[in-house]
């Protein structure tokens, strides 16, 4: 009897400290977001990524009662403003926005990193992708992806591409396109795709991997020829474009894409509330236009999906920089 007397006794004691802990639990998910969050943005002002925030921001606002605050820390491939997101408190109150880069190819680009994409973030969701288009100048004698593989065949070494820059997704879809069509071209990096689309349109460049806002106008101006899209499927604003790999290069994917993160650590319940709103912004019809008129399309997903894409989409760059021996500093 004595025995179970103190372990009853014991029990009252220690119930009040687990009430005691599910309080500052819910303290800290209950009334979530209680203050603003801030969302780091890994590249400059203006960029897609950035724009693609402004066009969510309103209804997020809204449905959180707190404004987002962006924080835009560019450089290293997106490695500067996600090293801070990792160590920041795993509250909720500061997120990521990486591209497909800094989340799944830089591991693999960089002799070393400054975070683990797997151990030190959550993911949250897909937010969108953005296509990328092989374009070329007006001379260029092709006019079908299968004459520009025959062309770059027939000149090994002479044609010569322009892309977004060295490691940039654009580089990345480049060298996927030269080892699927196994050609030997030129290549051109440049700070960003207007410059390497605005090359080609000049005709200082003959093609360009670019994507689709820094070349939709001038293609629909007929400035410059497209000769496929990257994407597995055809785009709304080129119905007429094929893809790579239909049109001769199957099995051809690639796109630029940015996600949502948290730091590790961060309550599964404020993860799960992120998700919904954020993929609920994304399914909105006047967002979607918004996005697609800007050369974006809409991505969301579930948390679950996100990871498993970070993790194919790793192994697939891995083995792609490895054959192009690509390296960067």
């Amino acid at each position: 009897m004595n025995i179970l007397f103190r372990r009853f006794a014991v029990g009252l004691l220690i119930l009040p400290l687990g009430f005691g802990m599910c309080a500052r639990v819910f303290a800290q998910t209950g009334d979530y977001p209680s203050k603003p969050i801030r969302i780091v943005v890994t590249f400059p002002p203006g960029g897609s990524t950035d724009t693609m925030v402004r066009m969510l921001s309103p209804r997020l606002n809204e449905k959180f009662g707190q404004p987002l605050v962006l924080d835009n820390r560019p450089g290293a491939g997106g490695n500067i403003g996600l090293t801070a997101v990792a160590k920041s408190p795993p509250d909720g109150y500061v997120l990521g926005i990486g591209a497909a880069g800094a989340l799944t190819s830089n591991p693999s680009l960089y002799p070393q990193m400054p975070f683990d994409v797997a151990k030190d973030f959550v993911p949250i969701t897909m937010l969108a992708s953005i296509p990328f288009v092989l374009v070329g100048h007006p001379s260029v004698p092709a006019d079908t992806l299968q004459q520009v593989v025959a062309l770059a065949k027939s000149q090994p070494g002479k044609i010569s591409i322009g892309h977004g820059g060295n490691g940039t997704a654009m580089h990345l879809s480049t060298a996927l396109f030269i080892q699927m069509a196994d050609v030997k071209l030129i290549e051109v990096p440049y700070r960003g795709s207007g410059p390497a689309a605005m090359d080609a349109l000049s005709g200082q460049i003959q093609l360009s991997m670019t994507d689709l806002a820094a070349a939709l106008p001038h293609i629909k101006a007929g400035k410059l020829k497209a000769f496929a899209v990257t994407s597995l499927k055809r785009l709304s604003n080129l119905p007429d474009v094929p893809t790579l790999s239909e049109a001769g290069l199957a099995g051809y994917d690639s796109t630029g894409w940015f996600g949502l993160v948290a730091p590790a650590g961060t309550p599964q319940s404020i993860v799960q509330r992120l998700n919904a709103e954020f993929t609920a912004a994304l399914n909105d019809e006047g967002i979607k236009n918004q996005m697609r008129q800007s050369g974006m399309e809409p991505t969301p997903s579930s948390i679950e999906n996100f990871e498993a894409y970070i993790r194919s989409e790793s192994q697939k760059w891995a083995k792609v920089i490895r054959q192009a021996n690509i390296k960067l500093n």
